[in-house]
């Protein structure tokens, strides 16, 4: 079955890095558009960064300049760069690949103190 499972969450101080991964199905991996989304408490879920099996990437406004999304097709696994965190950061994130349906990673939370 198609299985996304995240990993790399935990807690930084502002200003610090963080790398998430998420593995993805090697089935479905190579034609799918794969994201991340994060959802923090109190607030709807959102779409964080998005890549194309093309290369296009797509962010939100509130990470532009401080997050990259990128894909190692080798190891069927999609990242997110997260630097220079912010407290409003905070949040579960969420892996996320379409094909002919959408599949959800269980998340990872990011915790980020100021």
């Amino acid at each position: 079955q198609v299985q996304l499972v995240e990993s790399g969450g935990g807690l930084v101080q502002a200003g610090g890095s963080l790398r998430l991964s998420c593995a993805v199905s090697r089935s479905i991996f190579s034609r799918s558009v794969l994201a991340w989304y994060r959802q923090a408490p109190g607030k709807r879920r959102e779409l964080v960064a998005r890549l194309s099996s093309g290369g296009t990437t797509n962010y939100a406004d509130s990470v532009k300049g401080r997050f990259t999304i990128s894909r190692d097709n080798v190891k069927n696994t999609v990242y997110l760069q997260m630097n220079s965190l912010k407290a409003e950061d905070t949040a579960v994130y969420y892996c996320n690949t379409k094909t002919r349906n959408d599949y959800w990673g269980q998340g990872t939370q990011v915790t980020v103190s100021s």
